[in-house]
């Protein structure tokens, strides 16, 4: 009953941490919802801090929704007849403001500079190392609730794939990125209270299993996995 306690004095702990978007990793603390969906613009946007532009992300996947799935047109068509209009409309309103003797809105410079584009390399270079490391473990069967784990969610989603289009777990995709963090910011508390209740009956079940099944396998199979 001790350790219980003393588990439950650092969770409540991280509760209270995480529900300031202020906190910090450091001194005991969890994370922020801020920190956690990538910090900035972005996570202004997804978590409804800049409503007009949240409200836009959700207009624009929704309007891109409907042209891909219910137009039956190809990616490619939809992309270049949308280029096309901006390109054709943003010419019309130069001629008319000069015509008009008005200065047309400037259009703000795209440059990708040299930091911004090593930053971005280095990162996918580590996360596509690490999806490779989890790959090896798993393709050598060094972690077995790694794998079965992954084994459930690729059945759940090809299960899903029967049922939907890409097109449409992309838009479900996309609303769910600014809805569920934003609901979990707001409900964090009992949302953390729950989900560790899932996670310990989760847990429990796969103790079962290991007892019961893992365990029972050949010792040489076990020792060739670790090895």
């Amino acid at each position: 009953m001790e350790t219980s306690a003393s588990g439950a004095e650092p969770a409540n702990a991280g509760i209270e941490g995480s529900a300031d978007p202020c906190s910090s990793a450091g001194g005991g603390h969890r994370l922020s919802v801020h920190q956690i969906v990538g910090g900035g613009k972005a996570a202004d946007i997804v978590l409804w801090k800049c409503k007009r532009a949240t409200v836009g992300v959700i207009f624009g996947a929704t309007i891109a929704w409907w042209l891909f799935e219910k137009s039956e047109l190809s990616f490619l068509t939809i992309c270049c007849d949308v280029l096309l209009i901006l390109i054709v409309v943003q010419l019309i309103w130069v001629k008319i403001s000069g015509l008009l003797n008005k200065q047309p809105r400037q259009l703000p410079e795209l440059v990708l500079s040299e930091e911004m584009v090593n930053n971005a390399a280095a990162s996918f270079r580590v996360k596509v190392n690490n999806m490779l490391m989890i790959a090896h473990d798993i393709t050598l069967g060094k972690d077995f609730r790694l794998f079965f784990q992954v084994v459930s969610v690729l059945w759940l989603l090809s299960v899903i794939g029967n049922f939907y289009s890409s097109v449409t777990l992309a838009y479900i995709g996309t609303i769910a990125l600014v809805t569920v963090p934003v609901l979990y910011h707001r409900h964090q508390e009992h949302v953390d209270r729950y989900a560790g209740m899932v996670h310990r009956n989760i847990s429990r079940h796969y103790k079962i299993v290991d007892e019961n099944v893992i365990s029972r396998l050949p010792r040489s199979f076990i020792r060739d996995k670790d090895d």
